[in-house]
Formats: C-alpha cells, structure tokens, sequence
C-alpha cells in the first residue's frame, strides 16, 4: 500500500468515525455467550494513531472474489475492501465484459483474476484467491457456493443462503466436504448498534423482553428486476429485506420461535405485483412467553427494531440499512462507533479465517438454514391461515 493510499483510507475511515474508540464488546449468541471476534473498530483507530509514528504495517490479507458485480457489489462491498485490514478484493466473476473492463481499472485487477461464469472452475488454481464472495439472485447461490467449495475457496454467501432449505443444506455438506468454511452475509453480527441491543435483550438489562416490534421495508423502483421474479428471488420482500426483521426478533430475544402466524396484505399495486408478494405480516412466540410482530414491504418504508420489556425498552431506527444506525433506550441513547458494516462483517469472517478458526455459529451456513426455514414456515403460515408449529 503507498503513502496516498493510506492516507486516503485514513481519512476515509476517520470520515465515517471508525476510529472513534477501541471496542470490546460482548455479544451474546443464540443462547450462549460469544466474545466479540471482530477487532474492525480498533484496528481502524490503530491505523489513525500509528500512522504519523510510522509502525502501521499491513498484515498478511484474504484475497477476495466478487461473483456477481451488480450495486450491492459495486456500491458497498468493493468500496469496502479498500478499507479493510484482513482481506482485499483480488478478482471478479462477472458475464459482462464492459463490467469486467471497468473493474480492472478501477480497482487495477489483473486479467488473470477475472472470470465469467462459464470459465469459474478455473478459479481453483489461482492462488490470489482464498474466498469467494456470491452476491447473485438468490436461486444462484446453491449453484455457485459449491462450485466454489469445489474449487477449494471459503465461502461467503449473500443473504438469504437460498431460496429452499435443502438447497442450503447441499450447500453446507458442499462445504464441509472440501473442508471450507462458508459464511452468510450477516453484516449487521458485526455492527457495534446491533451488538448492544443483541446484549441488551439477550442479558436483561431491562428485564426480560416481553414484546418484539421488528420491521422491515422500502418503496422498490424497477418492476422489471430479478428481485420480483419469484423463480430468482423466491418470493418477495419476505426473501429480500424481511429477513432482517426474523434476525432482530432472534437476536434480541436470544431464542428460536415455536409457532408463527402470518398474513399477506392485499395487493394495492397488483399489476406490479404480479409474481410477489407486496407487503406481509407475521408474528413469533418465543420459549419464554416473548412475542414478536414484524411487517416487511416493498411499497412502504419501515425500518425499526424495538423490544419492550418488564422495566424498560430500547430500540433502533433506523435499524437494519447499511448506516449509521440509530438507537434509544428508556435511559438514553445508545452510543457506539460508526463503522462501516460492509468491512466490518468481511475483516471480522476473514481474521477468522486467517487464524484458523472455526467462523461462529451465527454467521455460518447453519445460520443461513435457520432463517430459511423460518421464512418458509412464515409463508406457509400466510397461505393456510393457519398457526405453524415450530418445536419440531
């Protein structure tokens, strides 16, 4: 990295307050205490302090594939890995040459990092890279996870894993059997907001949450879009943004729900909706007694997660974008550094990786399983009108 490179990352990271302070935060998993894996926000406030003194040295980095260059790619994950500390973008998979082109040049990728889809499998002897990133229409992930556990990659995998929990399945034994480790796009697992409402809820801070208002959504432009495609998406905001909502009511709750009702609302836009759903409803019974309401949208924003408890609540909104992130309590604000979500969730998979560590349970493939089962439980519940039994 050359002096104008660092200090434009330094400034950058000191724009967004990365390095507002060191951070040890607990976070507690699905029931059992995790410590907090991802050093991102005192690494970044190490390159600030140390860069005059001249003992910053760039560490030994992931080099990172991106299948599949639409915005999320383009807008937030490539700009991301000019900011991170444990891995770098080191190739692209794309079927558009004028894509692959520009990407070359903007993020000076050599030729011989560069695939299509046909010609993926070549990436197994290119030892430039060690992960490959699948930012495709969900019906592409189970094809394009395997093949890159096949080729001997780790794996990070854009949310939701699949469209189907036996896809998700395929590819977690895919991964297991290449002895690669496979990740899901969890950014938020990584965010300092979302850590403190996750040990807020999970150790009572509050006492025990009784209610869970978790919700998420936004007008969508383009009709024409693979995500109204529901033989690409799987369904509709349920498959896209609704997932946000299912992992706000689990991680502040800390449990597994039991049953699930939910409702589909009526189509106020039906010749846009033709093939997905427009808004929908669900709620969750939790273990402890714990309920949850969630709405998700692709004609309307919402975006707020918000648990009330037996002596207080707390909550963020907005809650689930890609920041900052905003939070409130009974008590005050929530105050916590502002980092990028996007290199966060990559520097904190990848300093796993590098040290040989098993990733944790709550941003791996088992991770991604149990959300799609619940999101398939939840449209099951909308199309029978019935409450679904979780327990099994």
């Amino acid at each position: 990295m050359n002096d104008q490179d660092f200090n434009s990352r330094r400034a950058f990271l000191r724009n967004l307050g990365a390095g507002a302070s060191a951070l040890s935060l607990p976070l507690l998993g699905y029931g059992e205490a995790l410590t907090f894996q991802n050093e991102h926000s005192r690494l970044y406030s190490l390159v600030n302090n140390l860069d005059s003194a001249g003992l910053s040295q760039p560490g030994r980095k992931l080099g990172i594939a991106l299948v599949g260059l639409g915005s999320y790619s383009k807008n937030q994950l490539a700009p991301a890995l000019q900011l991170t500390q444990n891995c770098r973008l080191a190739g692209i998979v794309t079927g558009t040459p004028a894509k692959a082109d520009e990407w070359m040049k903007t993020y000076n990728i050599p030729k011989q990092n560069v695939y299509d889809y046909k010609t993926f499998d070549r990436i197994a002897d290119n030892k430039d890279i060690d992960v490959v990133y699948v930012v495709l229409p969900n019906s592409m992930h189970e094809e394009f996870v395997i093949r890159a556990a096949q080729a001997g990659k780790h794996v990070i995998c854009e949310k939701p894993m699949a469209i189907m929990p036996k896809a998700c399945q395929n590819m977690i034994d895919a991964c297991k059997k290449a002895n690669k480790q496979l990740a899901v796009g969890y950014r938020l697992h990584y965010e300092p907001f979302t850590r403190e409402v996750i040990r807020l809820g999970q150790e009572k801070v509050f006492g025990a949450v009784k209610f869970v208002e978790s919700s998420d959504g936004f007008r969508i432009g383009d009709p024409t879009q693979w995500r109204m495609k529901k033989s690409m998406a799987g369904g509709g905001p349920l498959m896209d943004v609704g997932i946000y909502a299912v992992q706000g009511a689990r991680y502040v709750t800390g449990e597994e729900p039991i049953s699930v009702t939910a409702q589909f609302s009526p189509k106020t836009e039906p010749d846009k909706f033709k093939d997905v759903e427009e808004t929908m409803f669900w709620q969750f019974q939790f273990p402890s007694g714990a309920v949850s309401n969630s709405t998700t949208s692709y004609t309307a924003g919402v975006e707020r997660l918000r648990a009330s408890c037996e002596n207080g609540w707390f909550e963020l909104s907005p809650a689930f974008g890609y920041g900052p992130l905003k939070g409130m309590t009974s008590k005050g604000p929530i105050e916590q550094p502002v980092v990028n979500h996007q290199a966060a969730h990559m520097d904190g998979v990848c300093k796993d990786l590098l040290a040989g560590k098993q990733l944790p349970d709550h941003v791996t493939g088992a991770e991604g399983l149990r959300d799609v089962k619940l999101l398939q439980a939840i449209y099951q519940a909308a199309e029978t009108g019935r409450k679904i039994n979780l327990k099994a």
